[in-house]
C-alpha cells in the first residue's frame, strides 16, 4: 500500500450489494454504476446496503481514515445483486441468473477483476452449464474473478469456486489460522487463497466503521491485492499477476494465506517488471 494508492485506469466490478455512496470515507473514491443500473444505497440500515458498503470500504475507502482501503484510487464499478428491504438480517443471496447477468454486465463494462462476495442459490445442471459459459467467458478476456468461498463449513464447492479460472477466498482467524465456518476444497485448496475473515474493520452505511467476518469480507482483500499489484506494475497483466498471487500449490483443501509482497517480488524478479 506504500507504493501505490491505485491507478484509475485498473476497474474492479463489484457484484455485491449497493453502496452508501455519501459516506465521507468514500468522498474520494472513484465508484460508478452501470448504465441504466443504481448503484447506491435506498435502504441504509438493510442488510444489502451494508454488506455492499463493507466491501466497498475495504477497496475503496480513503486512505486516511480509521479503515483504510487497499486501493483506493482504483475504480470501483458496483453492480448490486441483493434486493434491498429493512433489517440486519436478511440472508443475501443471489440466483445464478442474476449473478451471471451481473458478471457478464461487468466484463462489458471494461471491469478487469470482479469480486463476488455472494451466496449463490441452488443451482440447476442448466444455471451451472450457463456460470460456467460465464467464467469461460472471463478467462477469455483476461478478466480475473476473486469469490468468497462461503460461510457453511462444508468440504466441496459451487459452480463458481470449482472454475479453475476461479480465485477462491478462505477467511483465516486473527491467529493465522482458517475459519472453521468456511468453506473448502481440492479446487479452493490448489488454486484458492485465505485473506483476513475475522475482526476485520470497514464501513458501516450509517455511521463510521464496523467489524464483520467471514469469506464474504475476506474476499476484497485478494481483490484489492491484485488491482494494487496491477497499479504498481503497470506493465503486468493480469493472468500474470494472478498466478503469482496463486504460485503456491499444495495437495489440500486449505489454500494458503495472502501473500502480496512476496507477489510483487515474483513480479518483479522473474518477470522484469518494474514501476
Amino acid at each position: 500500500m506504500a507504493r501505490s494508492p491505485g491507478r484509475p485506469e485498473v476497474t474492479i466490478g463489484l457484484i455485491d450489494g449497493p453502496v452508501a455512496l455519501d459516506h465521507p470515507d468514500l468522498d474520494s473514491a472513484n465508484i460508478r454504476a452501470l448504465p441504466g443500473r443504481e448503484a447506491a444505497c435506498t435502504i441504509e440500515t438493510g442488510a444489502a446496503c451494508f454488506h455492499g458498503t463493507f466491501v466497498a470500504g475495504i477497496i475503496s475507502a480513503r486512505r486516511d481514515t480509521a479503515a483504510p482501503g487497499i486501493c483506493p484510487d482504483c475504480t470501483l464499478v458496483a453492480r448490486p445483486i441483493f434486493a434491498e428491504s429493512p433489517g440486519p438480517d436478511r440472508l443475501l443471496a443471489a440466483s445464478p441468473e442474476e449473478l451471471a447477468d451481473a458478471m457478464l454486465e461487468c466484463i462489458d463494462a471494461g471491469a478487469q477483476m470482479l469480486n463476488l462476495s455472494a451466496t449463490l442459490a441452488r443451482a440447476s445442471a442448466r444455471d451451472e452449464r450457463s456460470l460456467k459459459g460465464v467464467l469461460d467467458h472471463a478467462c477469455r478476456r483476461g478478466v480475473a474473478v476473486v469469490a468468497a468461498a462461503g460461510n457453511e463449513s462444508a468440504i466441496g464447492g459451487s459452480a463458481i469456486t470449482r472454475h479453475p479460472w476461479v480465485i477462491s477466498v478462505v477467511g483465516y482467524s486473527l491467529d493465522g489460522k482458517p475459519l472453521v465456518r468456511s468453506n473448502f476444497g481440492a479446487r479452493i485448496g490448489r488454486h484458492g487463497l485465505g485473506a483476513p475473515g475475522e475482526g476485520v474493520t470497514s464501513l458501516s452505511p450509517t455511521a463510521g466503521t464496523t467489524a464483520a467476518r467471514g469469506t464474504s469480507v475476506a474476499a476484497p482483500f485478494v481483490t484489492g491485492t491484485l488491482a494494487l499489484l496491477l497499479s504498481a506494475l503497470p506493465r503486468a497483466g493480469v493472468s500474470e499477476v494472478c498466478a503469482a498471487l496463486t504460485r503456491a500449490r499444495r495437495r489440500t483443501v486449505v489454500p494458503p494465506l495472502l501473500d502480496a509482497e512476496a507477489a510483487y517480488r515474483t513480479l518483479c524478479t522473474t518477470s522484469g517488471h518494474r514501476r
